[in-house]
């Protein structure tokens, strides 16, 4: 996992609440079984139209957040099954961050495994990056995960909560086996020992 300290750049809103895991990813290509290859079926129902063309209507479609590294939409993002592939999805697609007020408490978690930062502002602060990001394409911010805070171009200013452990954990760039492999010694050690019984 690459280390995530800061993430800078537009800010791609999605102004919808209750995004679930089969609109980040529909069922149909969880086939697969590489984390890479996803980006380009993210919101797959919403970015394109039945005949396979690009839906020009849908904001991500947009030249102005098709790079965007940062995703701000409503509350309870990431809802409905538990599938891995939405956070794979979204990193694939370049982002690094989602910004809701809220998230599922299983996405939340897949994110934290897969090197993407989700972030829970108020109500009112996503509001207010979702109607700028809207009303002037090409709005940036700074999401810092050391300051524990996200910045933008108009001075907007708010600070976020993440957990100690999983915020070192995307500061160092390490997910749970690469913390489990710190003590392979000590793990060869106890099955050493284990083998005479």
């Amino acid at each position: 996992m690459k280390p995530l300290r800061r993430v800078e750049g537009s800010i791609a809103p999605l102004d919808r609440v209750d995004v679930d895991t089969d609109q980040i990813i529909p069922k149909q290509f969880l086939k697969r079984i590489e984390r890479t290859g996803y980006g380009e079926m993210l919101f797959r129902d919403w970015r394109f139209r039945d005949e396979g063309e690009l839906d020009p209507e849908f904001v991500l479609n947009e030249e102005a957040y098709r790079s965007a590294p940062i995703l701000v939409a409503g509350r309870n993002f990431g809802c409905g099954s538990s599938r891995e592939h939405a956070a794979w999805a979204l990193t694939d697609f370049g982002f690094r961050t989602v910004i809701a007020p809220s998230f599922a408490d299983i996405f939340r978690m897949n994110a934290f495994q897969n090197g993407l930062l989700p972030v829970s502002l108020s109500e009112e602060e996503v509001r207010h990056l979702i109607e700028t990001a809207l009303e002037s394409p090409g709005y940036s911010a700074v999401v810092d995960l050391k300051a524990c805070l996200v910045t933008a171009d108009d001075g907007f200013e708010a600070r976020f909560e993440v957990d100690p452990f999983r915020r070192r954990c995307l500061l160092d760039g390490t997910d749970d086996i690469d913390l489990i492999l710190r003590h392979e010694n000590r793990i060869l050690e106890y099955e050493r020992r284990q083998e005479p019984r």
